[in-house]
């Protein structure tokens, strides 16, 4: 601060200049020491976290849904990022809807406009704005291979992994051979009896079939040697959708997230049983979704601007990649951590939801690019940034 003191003494009798000064120091730096939006790197597009961050419960957080709209009426691209394993997408999309976020109609604009990403079934598909971790679990088990999930799962959840394959569902385990488990929030499969299902699956116990075979051939060789098929000794894959320990409640009190379940049967079942993570903050989850943005291999891409006013856009928009992508959440380990990291995105806190002060000072994380009291308040600040510096306007 000597600095603005010498600035006071030289400048005394223009004080106005001092104070002007002044505040821009004080501005550029937030309470907790850091960088607030003034000293924000240009800004490529945003994967925006759900719960906690654009509402708790059934209430929106303060100004979100006009901090949505008006991302929908501006020119920069945008991603919903959920790790809700609750629920399926569709119903997510209809419950943020019902709160006042015009998703479905985001979504149906943007599914409109061509990609040219091919997917493993070699078909182009339309962009996507809602991005989940139970629709990574389907496509997981689908990748996979696997045709019996043992899944821990609510029924909206479960439906939607299961509609994806015609696959069997959950069923009498004494008479089931699984081979795989499946492990989101789902609070009412969280008792013994599900967990000790899901243990001796794990340990090799539930007489699971060989994964490495298929299903007609295990048929073939029972009717070839008249003998039963004997259980591999291959691990069976525990799937978990993330590892947050904790959750906000709708009552505004923290409640138990899936990951000290997932860590439960990772330590009961032994060694070699880790769970594959698919949701926030795996690495492999955000660069999923940034892909679906279309940045290609010199930064440029075609971005229709199919969010404006919700009315098709202006048209394409080229984009040329000057600064970061941003992450926005409440929890600064399960949104902000992991993979968010290594791709070095700009990861922004926010006060709401789980947020707990101190979060941002938490021994062994990586601290905040920026903390913000909410979305609104980080959209406000981002839409009047890039208004008072063209120069970082991702249009170009």
């Amino acid at each position: 601060m000597n600095y603005f003191l010498r600035l006071e003494q030289i400048f005394r009798p223009k004080a106005w200049v001092f104070q002007y000064l002044l505040a821009q120091r004080m501005k550029s730096t937030s309470a907790h020491g850091f960088v607030a939006y003034e000293t924000r790197p240009p800004v490529d597009a945003l994967l925006i976290d759900v719960s906690g961050n654009l509402h708790v419960g059934t209430i929106p957080t303060a100004g979100a849904v006009d901090a949505f709209e008006s991302l929908m009426n501006s020119s920069i691209p945008f991603r919903l990022c959920s790790n809700t394993s609750k629920e399926s997408t569709a119903d997510l999309v209809k419950r943020l809807d019902d709160m006042g976020f015009k998703v479905t109609e985001a979504t149906h604009a943007l599914s409109r406009a061509p990609f040219r990403q091919k997917y493993e079934d070699d078909q182009s598909v339309g962009r996507r704005l809602v991005w989940t971790s139970i629709g990574a679990v389907a496509q997981a088990v689908k990748n996979m291979g696997l045709k019996a999930p043992y899944l821990l799962l609510n029924d909206s959840a479960r439906a939607e992994v299961l509609a994806s394959r015609d696959w069997d569902e959950m069923s009498d385990p004494s008479n089931r051979n699984y081979d795989c488990v499946v492990v989101g929030l789902a609070p009412s499969f969280f008792d013994y009896e599900h967990l000790n299902t899901a243990f001796r699956i794990l340990k090799g116990e539930m007489q699971p079939p060989d994964i490495s075979t298929s299903q007609a051939e295990r048929r073939e060789n029972e009717r070839s040697t008249d003998k039963p098929v004997q259980a591999t000794t291959q691990k069976i894959p525990l799937i978990a959708t993330h590892r947050a320990k904790y959750i906000q409640s709708g009552s505004g009190q923290l409640s138990l997230g899936p990951g000290p379940f997932v860590a439960a049967l990772e330590c009961a079942a032994g060694p070699g049983v880790q769970a594959h993570v698919v949701g926030k903050p795996t690495r492999a989850f955000f660069k999923m979704v940034i892909d679906d943005f279309g940045f290609e291999a010199n930064g440029e891409c075609v971005e229709e601007g199919v969010f404006r006013a919700g009315q098709g856009g202006d048209g394409p928009i080229r984009r040329t990649r000057k600064g970061k992508i941003v992450v926005i959440g409440d929890d600064v380990e399960a949104d902000l951590g992991g993979g968010a990291v290594e791709l070095g995105l700009w990861r922004v806190l926010v006060k709401t939801g789980k947020y707990r002060p101190g979060d941002e000072n938490r021994a062994g994380i990586v601290p905040p690019d920026e903390v913000c009291d909410s979305f609104g308040a980080f959209v406000k600040s981002l839409l009047r940034d890039s208004r008072d510096r063209p120069e970082h306007s991702r249009i170009s």
